[in-house]
C-alpha cells in the first residue's frame, strides 16, 4: 500500500487540470500501477497532460480497464497502443532520449516523431500509428500543461503546430509537417510548467508537438498531442 500512495501524490497534481471522471478513472489506474511489473513509477519522468499526448491520454482513458474489448470499437488507436506495448502506456512519462545535441531532426527521422526516434528499445512504436487518435479541442490560443514528476526543469520548450492541409489520419508526421509556434526560456525545476502559445488560421484536426529540452542532462523529451481546433 506505500506504492499506491507514492503514486497518487504524485499523479493528482496532474490530474487537479482533468474532469472527474478522467480523475476516477485514473486513481484506479494509479493503484494498477504498482502492480505492473516494469512500471517504472521510481524513476518517471514527465509528458504533456493537457492537451493530452498521445500515450498519457490512452492511460488516462483505460489505465483502470485496459484489456476491455469495446476499447476497439470506442477508441482504435489506443487499443492498437495498449496491444502492441502495454508499457508505453504505463510509462507515458518515459518517452524521451539522452544526447540528442540539439540536433533532432538527426535523430528523429520522419514518420517516427511522436515515437521520439523508436527509443527505449522500440517500446514506443505504436505512437507513430497513423489513424483517428482522439483529439482534445482547444482555441487559437491555448495553454500547453505538462508534468514533470522528477523535477527536472528545462533548458527550454519547441512548441509546434501541424500546417493547416496536414491530415494526421492518413498521413505520417514528418518535420516539414510542423510549424513554430511558441519557444520558451528556461523553466526553473518544479512538477508543473505552463506554456502558452498563440496560433491563427488553423481549424480542424492537428497535432501538437511538444519538444522539453531537461535542464539536468542532455535529455529531450518528444510528444505528440492530438488536438481540434475549434
Amino acid at each position: 500500500m506505500a506504492c499506491h500512495g507514492h503514486v497518487l501524490n504524485h499523479v493528482l497534481p496532474v490530474l487537479r487540470v482533468r474532469s472527474r471522471l478522467p480523475l476516477v478513472l485514473s486513481l484506479l489506474a494509479a493503484a494498477l500501477l504498482c502492480m505492473v511489473p516494469g512500471s517504472g513509477t521510481a524513476s518517471a519522468h514527465g509528458s504533456v497532460v493537457d492537451p493530452a499526448s498521445r500515450n498519457y491520454g490512452c492511460w488516462l482513458r483505460w489505465g483502470s480497464d485496459f484489456q476491455n474489448p469495446a476499447m476497439a470499437q470506442q477508441d482504435p488507436m489506443c487499443w492498437q497502443a495498449w496491444q502492441d506495448n502495454p508499457n508505453a502506456m504505463w510509462n507515458w512519462n518515459g518517452l524521451y532520449r539522452n544526447g540528442s545535441g540539439g540536433d533532432f531532426q538527426a535523430v528523429v527521422p520522419d514518420g517516427q516523431l511522436c515515437s521520439g526516434g523508436r527509443t527505449e528499445g522500440g517500446r514506443y512504436n505504436s505512437l507513430d500509428a497513423v489513424g483517428p487518435w482522439k483529439t482534445t479541442d482547444i482555441g487559437a490560443d491555448f495553454t500547453v500543461r505538462l508534468y514533470d514528476q522528477a523535477s527536472h526543469g528545462a533548458d527550454y520548450f519547441l512548441v509546434y503546430v501541424t500546417r493547416q492541409g496536414f491530415d494526421p489520419t492518413t498521413q505520417p508526421l514528418t518535420w516539414k509537417d510542423l510549424q513554430l509556434v511558441a519557444r520558451t526560456g528556461t523553466y526553473a525545476p518544479s512538477q508543473n510548467y505552463s506554456i502558452p502559445v498563440r496560433t491563427s488560421g488553423l481549424s480542424g484536426r492537428h497535432v501538437v508537438y511538444t519538444i522539453w529540452q531537461a535542464s539536468h542532462m542532455d535529455q529531450t523529451y518528444f510528444l505528440c498531442s492530438d488536438v481540434t481546433f475549434r
